[in-house]
């Protein structure tokens, strides 16, 4: 029988959470919002509009949004070029497909964006399928962006694993399901992610290929 092995992308195979940080500051300072770094690290991994709203408040000015999201992806488009993978994280999406794993990514990120991911990941070969953002209704913590991986997989919830690095990605995968790997490179603590429904932690890809044995890909 087929399993999938569902990945986030930013902060799980690429190194990118702080670079959203640094850019998500900077757009919401050019409009004139003073929002602390630390609560911008802790919603990167929400799809834009709903990291705006998680910030700002639902009494905002909505009429912003779009503004804000054309700066933060300006802004982080200056990065496509030098996008840095990280450790064995294109090696791992290999192993897993040589084991007989469908890889499908889960991500936020789509069109030029998504294509910079992929190039940094460079394991092409590997990956079956990409479920996007401008794939779904509902972005993460809600399940359908791992629901719809597993449609493209073609796998049931029970022979799946979800990897990602936030609390957005633990809740969504429980949420739908699936057994759920968190990596700790994305910067948030052990607990936490433990917490959201982390059933593993692992410091990085790296890690986590060297512990395959014992992971829930076993």
């Amino acid at each position: 029988m087929e399993r999938a092995a569902v990945f986030d992308v930013d902060g799980t195979l690429v190194d990118t959470n702080h670079l959203h940080v640094t850019t998500w500051w900077e757009a919401f300072r050019q409009a004139g919002h003073q929002v602390p770094m630390h609560a911008i690290h802790r919603a990167v991994g929400l799809a834009s509009t709903d990291l705006i709203g998680h910030l700002l408040g639902e009494d905002r000015d909505t009429d912003q949004d779009a503004g804000l999201s054309a700066a933060h992806k300006a802004l982080y488009g200056q990065y496509f070029d030098r996008l840095p993978a990280l450790p064995d994280a294109g090696e791992l999406l290999r192993r897993l497909s040589r084991d007989g794993w469908k890889v499908v990514l889960a991500t936020s990120a789509g069109g030029a964006e998504l294509g910079a991911l992929r190039r940094a990941i460079d394991a092409d070969d590997a990956i079956a399928a990409t479920a996007s953002a401008d794939d779904v209704a509902a972005g993460k913590p809600a399940p359908e962006p791992v629901e719809h991986a597993l449609e493209l997989a073609g796998v049931p919830a029970e022979r799946a694993v979800f990897v990602g690095d936030t609390v957005w990605d633990m809740r969504a995968g429980s949420r739908a399901g699936v057994r759920c790997v968190a990596v700790l490179c994305g910067g948030l603590p052990r607990a936490d992610l433990e917490e959201a429904g982390a059933d593993a932690v692992y410091a990085d890809p790296a890690d986590l290929l060297a512990s395959l044995k014992e992971s829930p890909f076993a």
